[in-house]
């Protein structure tokens, strides 16, 4: 498999990595969007930090990914109760 050397810029600072051509473009998308929220946060809590910067956005980051995994998981669980009463339903109609 052959990897590419890129550079990440982010806050200021260049990460030199070794990635899959298939992982290229989604490391340089997640790159810029960090980069537009180091700078949302800085505005909006006039923080020029960049290690706090980095420290609330892994936070709040890291919180609303737990909220995610959280609804998915009480959606897979409705989602399984109705695909078993439907499987009911479907055995009842098979059977009668």
């Amino acid at each position: 498999m052959t990897e590419l050397s890129i550079k990440i810029r982010i806050a200021d600072r260049d990460y030199p990595l070794r990635v899959s051509p298939q992982e290229e473009e989604r490391l340089r998308l997640a790159g810029r969007l960090l980069n537009e929220r180091i700078k949302e946060f800085r505005e909006q809590y006039g923080i020029q930090d960049k290690q706090d910067l980095l420290a609330m956005i892994a936070l709040t980051t890291l919180a609303d990914r737990m909220k995610a995994s959280k609804e998915k998981d009480g959606t897979d669980a409705a989602l399984t109760e109705r695909l078993a009463r439907l499987d009911q339903l479907l055995s009842s109609v098979v059977l009668a």
